[in-house]
């Protein structure tokens, strides 16, 4: 099934005779596509942007796609698709629980981990924050940088089959950089966040309550 539609992709990129940044009108719907219903892995898109536009301006072309998609799939679940869908997805959401629950704590942190790691489908992850309590600024925010993470990890690896000659320790030293700039800002994060609970708490110790039941 992969194969096939993989297949019918490559024949669709070749009819349109699209070329150069172009080609986005193609790869943009398709995106959307693959967000909506996951026929295809979007690293097929990666390598045809790579393949079109060489590794920096494919990375960059594979990054908007998927930051557009990712919006456009986030707005049409919260705001049409959201009972369809739910119904669609209630077994798969199971499995995942604990990763919803994740969401609801860390929101827009917790986007930008599951689009890197690939532990689950684009489409669900768009829908989970949709129900969840993310909205649509830390959704897009943190999509771009989710994405970017994403785009960045598998392009490194397309690249290296399609481009083997190509040195690509800058671009591994940059994205490991990258990562460890995201962990430093999500420690800061729960260390803010660790602080201002415990303030609240001393605060609420200090001053009890005077109310007495009646």
């Amino acid at each position: 099934m992969l194969d096939r539609m993989n297949g019918w992709i490559d024949s669709l990129v070749a009819a349109s005779g699209l070329g150069g940044p172009a080609i986005l009108l193609l790869t943009i719907p398709l995106a959307v596509l693959q967000g909506l219903f996951g026929f295809f892995p979007f690293a097929t898109i990666i390598l045809i942007h790579i393949s079109i536009l060489g590794i920096a301006g494919g990375l960059l072309a594979s990054w908007l796609a998927g930051t557009v998609a990712a919006l456009v799939v986030y707005l049409l679940f919260r705001y049409f698709f959201y009972g369809k869908v739910q119904r669609r997805f209630q077994a798969r959401l199971e499995r995942y629980e604990r990763y919803q629950a994740a969401l609801d704590e860390y929101g827009g942190w917790m986007v930008i981990l599951l689009r890197t790691i690939p532990v689950m489908p684009n489409n669900l992850i768009s829908f989970m924050s949709a129900i969840a309590p993310v909205k649509l600024l830390p959704y897009l925010w943190s999509s771009i940088i989710g994405n970017l993470s994403h785009i960045w990890m598998f392009g490194l690896i397309s690249s290296s089959l399609i481009f083997p000659g190509h040195d690509l320790r800058l671009l591994i030293a940059a994205y490991l950089a990258f990562l460890l700039i995201l962990s430093i800002a999500f420690a800061a994060v729960r260390i803010r966040k660790a602080f201002r609970r415990r303030k609240i708490l001393r605060m609420g110790g200090e001053n009890p309550s005077t109310n007495i039941p009646l």
